[in-house]
């Protein structure tokens, strides 16, 4: 019987060690595998209102790169390069450009007919569309022509409802009824009609 009770005895312990060990081993795995499978940019992205994908506003481009899980690079600048410059990320998402401004991403301007609203707005949609994803949202404002195409230029500003977001538009640049690109961002650079010249 004593025998039995001690065989019985380190059965459990193995027991219990074999549980620990597996279930350490499932919670390393876990942790190995939601680590690697972050987020990353894509032309499957969502443009919201304070940032696309994984990358937020007031990010910094080093930050930014490491949330997307691809580089940004330098595009160009306006005449101070503190006060504001255009990013892009290295690869096919090229009509996807970051403003940067005193040293954060303070704008998202969006020239790919992939990239979509959270609510699903994109490149090509009606003014009827945009509003109707926004109802009671958009406010419509003539753009100078100096700075658009040709053919009755128009913005469609998205002005968010709720206080915490009061600083932040997403602005549809639209031409002959139809957007032909997007943008999000907070205030006052979401409004530089012609980015940062």
């Amino acid at each position: 019987m004593l025998i039995v009770n001690i065989k019985m005895s380190k059965l459990n312990s193995f027991s219990k060690f074999f549980t620990f060990f597996v279930g350490t081993v499932i919670i390393v795995l876990f942790w190995v595998t939601s680590a690697s499978g972050q987020v990353q940019l894509t032309e499957n992205s969502k443009l919201a209102i304070n940032g696309i994908g994984p990358i937020r506003l007031g990010m910094t481009v080093d930050e930014a790169s490491r949330a997307a899980g691809v580089k940004l690079v330098f595009v160009m600048n306006g005449p101070d390069a503190y006060s504001c410059s255009y990013f892009k990320p290295q690869g096919e998402l090229k009509d996807i450009a970051f403003m940067v401004a005193k040293g954060r991403i303070a704008r998202i301007d969006i020239r790919d007919k992939r990239i979509t609203t959270i609510r699903g707005a994109r490149i090509g949609d009606t003014l009827d569309r945009i509003i109707s994803l926004y109802p009671g949202q958009i406010q419509i404002i003539k753009a100078p022509l100096t700075a658009r195409p040709e053919g009755n230029p128009k913005n469609l500003t998205f002005v968010p409802k709720d206080d915490a977001d009061k600083n932040y538009r997403i602005i549809f640049e639209k031409v002959n009824n139809r957007v032909y690109r997007f943008r999000s961002g907070k205030l006052p650079e979401i409004e530089y009609i012609e980015g940062c010249l």
